[in-house]
Parts: C-alpha cells; sequence; structure tokens
C-alpha cells in the first residue's frame, strides 16, 4: 500500500507505476480515456485534477482508492 499525503505524491506515484508497466503518457492516457495534458498535469502534481479523472488512470493501472479514517473516538466526535 502506498499513503499519499500530497497531489505531488500521488503524481509521483502514477509515474512511478506506469513506468513499471513500461507505459508512454500517450498509451495510459488512451487506457484510462483521458488526454495526455491531464496525465502530464497529474503527474506534475497539479492540485486542481478532476477525481472523476484521476480514478479512471488508477484503474488503467490496476490500482484503487482507499480512505483511512480517524475513528470517532479520536476526533473528538466532531460532526461534519
Amino acid at each position: 500500500m502506498i499513503f499519499i499525503d500530497s497531489p505531488a505524491d500521488l503524481g509521483t506515484s502514477i509515474r512511478k507505476a506506469r513506468k513499471a508497466l513500461r507505459l508512454t503518457q500517450p498509451q495510459l492516457a488512451l487506457a484510462a480515456g483521458v488526454g495526455v495534458r491531464f496525465i502530464v498535469e497529474l503527474e506534475a502534481g497539479k492540485p486542481t485534477v478532476r477525481l472523476k479523472n484521476v480514478l479512471q488512470v488508477l484503474g488503467a493501472l490496476g490500482g484503487r482508492v482507499a480512505v483511512e479514517l480517524i475513528p470517532l473516538e479520536t476526533a473528538g466526535r466532531e460532526e461534519a
């Protein structure tokens, strides 16, 4: 499991996975159904990318997102 704490971490992880699969940015874009520019911006750590597209790219790489939440006892039972 990889922990992502910033857009830059996400971009680095995506780039490493793409390269490990020996895919070019255009090949990944085609597989994910997004534009090449999106892949370039995602790998560069752009903080305002669309979540839907990020999930498509992760899926094309064989990945998925898991969210670890803070237990309510630890958070002081604050309501959102």
